[in-house]
């Protein structure tokens, strides 16, 4: 023992002989018995390091936190201030009030010893408790100030943030358990390893979610406010909150679900970030065309096609072409088989292609296709594949539908007919 030591232990044995000593000629004066006296002095002690450590509590709280508060409320630097929000100073004061009951707990249950012992492990692991529970408090701090940063967006933390808060706890448990049954720390460590599968077991989903935590940050795969699809969890939407073991994402119909973090590297999964970035939102749609209605074009309606704006120039262009091929190749234009001919399918789709180029919301910049797909029971498909754009789903929506309005609308001008099943109204008796 150190001279500081032995210089605090003789100040408590002092002190604890001086209340006694008054205590003890006291309760005798008045007639009370030795086993009376002992449990009467007990309380009597028991009360003063009660009130003691009340007002050690109201001056931690009231005064010190408070000023501390206003200190920290006064500096340039809005970082200090998420500890305040979390209320880490707030939750250390309850240390204060507990360290006195725990030093003067000796002085109290002089002539209990074994209470004594039972009452100092309780104070034990209440400062157990509260030490840990200020310790989440911190590292929640430190998360809502590393969150304030742009960085935080590519490279979310909270995952790490609650493995360290989960040892946090798994520590204090193990520390309270060294407590309650006076047992080693070292020696509990020594026994966990005859545990260790249980605990895997027990932590299959917190290991999984950390291993996956750490590959989602380091790969970029997703952050907060990303919109993802996952048709395996029936998932599309926003995502709010990644966590340790969960990720919570806001549907489009305002659902929220709840997906295990491991399994957005387990299960495949859509993330629409770059649709975002690219500028510009995918049109993809196709509409059928019977096949009967496709034939070549006449003089009526070559002549009709002439007084569309976008195809007036395509058409005399094309004609002039045709008309000098055939002369080259001396084609027998008697027979309408022989030589190039403009169809009507032809002369649609290229009209089609002049619409898109000059809508104003369609991005000429992007992919721009309009095509045939392979001919079905169901008939010829007609693909448009654009972008728009604009890629709010509401305007993107009504983008897409205004340019198939216009088609359905127009098709009877190229003499095209659209498939569709027959029902009964279309069989007129």
């Amino acid at each position: 023992m150190n001279t500081d030591e032995a210089t605090t232990t003789q100040s408590t044995i002092n002190i604890d002989n001086v209340i006694n000593d008054w205590i003890n000629t006291y309760l005798e004066q008045i007639g009370v018995s030795d086993t009376w006296a002992l449990i009467l002095k007990a309380i009597v002690l028991a009360m003063i390091v009660l009130f003691i450590s009340y007002l050690v509590n109201k001056l931690t709280k009231y005064y010190i936190i408070k000023v501390v508060e206003k200190v920290i409320r006064k500096t340039k630097s809005k970082h200090d201030d998420f500890f305040l929000d979390r209320q880490v100073f707030q939750r250390l004061s309850h240390l204060a009030p507990a360290m006195v009951i725990y030093v003067l707990n000796g002085i109290v249950f002089n002539d209990f010893p074994e209470f004594g012992a039972f009452v100092k492990k309780g104070i034990l692991i209440y400062l157990v408790v509260v030490f840990v529970w200020s310790v989440t408090a911190f590292f929640n701090a430190i998360l809502d100030i590393y969150n304030t940063h742009d960085y935080s967006k590519e490279r979310p933390i909270k995952g790490y943030v609650q493995v360290v808060q989960i040892v946090g706890y798994f520590i204090g448990v193990l520390i309270i358990v060294s407590i309650v049954f006076n047992v080693e720390l070292l020696a509990i460590f020594t026994g966990l390893g005859a545990i260790a599968a249980v605990l895997i077991l027990v932590f299959k989903d917190t290991i999984l979610g950390f291993v996956a935590s750490i590959q989602l940050s380091a790969n970029k795969m997703v952050r907060n406010g990303d919109w993802i699809s996952m048709p395996s969890h029936n998932t599309d939407g926003t995502v709010l909150d990644i966590s340790l073991n969960t990720v919570k994402v806001q549907n489009w119909d305002k659902t929220i679900s709840t997906i295990p973090t491991y399994a957005l590297v387990s299960n495949s999964f859509m993330n629409w970030k770059g649709m975002e970035r690219s500028g510009g939102r995918r049109i993809k749609r196709s509409i059928n065309i019977d096949m009967h209605s496709v034939k070549f074009c006449g003089p009526d309606l070559i002549e009709r096609c002439k007084k569309i704006h976008y195809l007036k120039e395509y058409i005399n262009d094309k004609e002039t072409e045709i008309v000098n091929y055939n002369k080259e190749q001396g084609v027998d234009e008697t027979v309408t088989v022989n030589g190039r001919r403009l169809t009507n399918l032809g002369v649609f789709r290229k009209y089609l292609e002049k619409y898109l180029h000059f809508h104003p919301m369609i991005h000429d910049q992007m992919t721009f296709l309009v095509r045939h797909l392979q001919p079905t029971e169901k008939g010829i498909p007609i693909e448009i594949y654009v972008f728009s754009k604009d890629q709010a789903w509401a305007n993107y929506e009504a983008i897409q539908a205004d340019i198939f309005d216009h088609i359905l609308a127009v098709l009877p001008e190229f003499e095209l007919e659209v498939f569709q099943f027959p029902t009964s109204g279309s069989f007129k008796f």
